[in-house]
């Protein structure tokens, strides 16, 4: 399949996203220089200088709301990407109404707790949807770790085990592999190889 060809494909695809940090912003700037068609993006959060180290964005966005800056720089990626962005809080009651009519969705929370939330409502609410999602990417080095693992409609990327504490910080290198392992199963789900 050539370039053009994936571009066509996935020009008619929608792909929700979870959270805009680390792996959410990755995620979303990989599938957007890919040419997805429309990518929603939930996150309620602003950008403080500490997200730099890991997430898509700017020192001159420090401040600004994840989501709006998101949007911001897809679009100077790849002008065509439709970007729908909602500045809220995902809970149980919004979850299905923000990514209902999504071809996949991406979940990309740092806190165990919401990630639980999320997974369990996207599978009890949108089963028939594909959900991607980020577990265990801290620290740095032991590349051989991260894998991807398919439990019937759930896609899990990451290590599975290392968890965010003070000696084990998310930076760049691991949380992109992961963010980049992410928008690719989408892309194996979108193009039909899975």
């Amino acid at each position: 399949m050539t370039f053009e060809e994936i571009k066509e494909k996935l020009a008619h695809k929608r792909v929700g996203i979870a959270g805009c940090g680390g792996l959410g912003s990755n995620c979303a700037v990989a599938l957007a220089r890919v040419g997805i068609g429309t990518l929603v993006i939930v996150d309620f959060d602003v950008i403080s200088e500490s997200n730099l180290n890991r997430q898509y964005f700017f020192f001159d966005q420090i401040g600004l709301k994840k989501v709006l800056a998101l949007k911001e720089n897809i679009g100077r990626i790849n002008p065509m990407v439709k970007v729908y962005s909602s500045d809220v809080k995902l809970v149980p009651d919004n979850i299905a109404l923000l990514f209902n009519g999504c071809d996949v969705i991406v979940e990309a929370f740092d806190q165990s707790d919401q990630k639980e939330m999320f997974i369990e409502t996207v599978l009890a609410d949108l089963p028939s949807i594909p959900l991607v999602i980020g577990l265990g990417m801290a620290g740095w080095g032991r590349n051989e770790s991260i894998h991807c693992r398919k439990i019937d409609n759930l896609y899990i990327c990451g290590d599975e085990v290392s968890e965010i504490g003070p000696d084990m910080p998310p930076i760049a290198p691991r949380v992109g592999m992961v963010s980049n392992m992410q928008a690719n199963v989408v892309l194996e789900i979108l193009l039909g190889i899975q």
